[in-house]
């Protein structure tokens, strides 16, 4: 099995290249790509949706993309230890009706020896925005890099 650095136990500095790589991957919109970075037998809790590896991961990111259009995410590192990791979220998106939504959520994530993720577990709530509210648009510039994204 191929390693997926960064590897645990995390510093800082990887906790936060990690955080940053799984931002990058959603942000591909790609559920094969982003599915990668899941062991085979990962699972997830995302709102009120259980799932069980990469198969299962990859179907429900396709009808997620299908759903949420022009879905554009920011990731920031909440904290870290040994092999978890806690993020917090926001991403925009809008539904075939052109609604828009900013969707906040907290993440814990748990690696194994790979740097692969075993365990995610999301909870997230919406808010319904106007389209001139949006305030993210695409993948972070490397400007934008390590730029905190606030409550509201």
């Amino acid at each position: 099995m191929a390693d997926r650095p960064p590897l645990p136990p995390f510093t800082l500095e990887t906790a936060r290249k990690k955080v940053q790589a799984a931002e990058d991957a959603w942000n591909t919109r790609d559920p094969e790509k982003v599915s990668l970075a899941y062991s085979e037998d990962s699972v997830w809790r995302n709102r009120d949706r259980f799932l069980r590896g990469r198969a299962e991961i990859v179907a429900f990111l396709t009808e997620k993309w299908e759903r949420e259009l022009d879905y554009a995410l920011r990731k920031s590192l909440w904290t870290f230890a040994g092999n978890r990791i806690a993020v917090r979220f926001q991403y925009e998106c809008h539904d075939t009706a052109g609604t828009w939504y900013r969707s906040y959520g907290n993440e814990n994530w748990e690696f194994d020896e790979h740097g692969l993720m075993v365990r995610r577990e999301a909870s997230i709530n919406d808010l319904v925005i106007a389209e001139s509210e949006r305030r993210i648009f695409g993948p972070r510039t490397e400007a934008e890099r390590d730029l905190e994204i606030p409550l509201r």
